[in-house]
């Protein structure tokens, strides 16, 4: 699968979120969108998961624009935002059960797929639990079942790691790299660590242009390896702020 992002621009108002974004996006490992918080990180996923509209440009999906034709994306995504919203009176199977019959998954296999998730990040023990009573981890897992159910052939995740403790974001990691090797996967994020152990291709925005595109060998090939080191060479110290 490709994703072809050009000249992607989105304003609000006078304000400028992206500028001219031109990056291509493929299968076969998992895409980091690196850059600090304010980068325009967000409004490019809304742009990629078709909630959003872009201001100019278009963004093509195996030579479909998704921007003209949202519903090509839409049949194939899997989206975690960044705030993930859940039914506080709802328990975790009664709330994956609602999203994968909005996903017209037939109810079998809804069932198996929600079971396997839960085991996977570690909910099962909970799933008599009212989401009321989650954690901010534990409503992260959630939202991150609801992301993967069906099995989607593009996956976006915005900023997944918030609230996850180092088990549970090698978990994550793990099961994003087996998935993205026939899939499009995108994580994007501003914690580095994220991105280091995980992506075979990234990119690098902040405040809506793109500085750097590539794998992160050529990422860091000034800095010996040293990831942390070529990202505040790129954004400097007080993006980080």
């Amino acid at each position: 699968m490709q994703l072809q992002i050009s000249n992607i621009v989105k304003k609000y108002g006078s304000n400028l979120a992206l500028s001219g974004l031109n990056f291509e996006i493929t299968s076969g490992g998992v895409f980091g969108l690196l850059g600090p918080n304010g980068a325009g990180k967000s409004t490019l996923m809304k742009i990629l998961a078709t909630l959003i509209e872009p201001t100019k440009g278009t963004c093509i999906l195996d030579g479909t624009d998704i921007c003209k034709h949202p519903n090509t994306m839409r049949q194939v995504l899997g989206y975690l935002p960044q705030d993930v919203a859940v039914y506080p009176n709802l328990t975790a199977p009664e709330f994956l059960d609602y999203i994968a019959s909005l996903k017209s998954i037939k109810a079998g296999d809804a069932k198996k797929q929600i079971d396997t998730l839960l085991e996977i990040f570690n909910l099962s023990p909970y799933k008599k639990r009212r989401l009321s009573d989650y954690s901010g981890g534990m409503s992260q897992r959630v939202g991150i079942s609801a992301a993967l159910l069906g099995d989607p052939k593009v996956i976006i995740v915005d900023e997944p790691s918030v609230g996850l403790d180092p088990v549970e974001r090698i978990n994550l990691r793990n099961l994003l790299m087996d998935m993205a090797k026939d899939r499009i996967v995108i994580l994007s994020t501003h914690i580095i660590s994220d991105i280091e152990t995980t992506a075979t291709q990234l990119a690098l925005i902040q405040e809506g242009e793109l500085l750097f595109r590539g794998t992160p060998d050529e990422f860091t090939l000034n800095t010996n390896g040293d990831m942390e080191a070529a990202y505040l060479g790129y954004v400097g110290r007080e993006a980080l702020a």
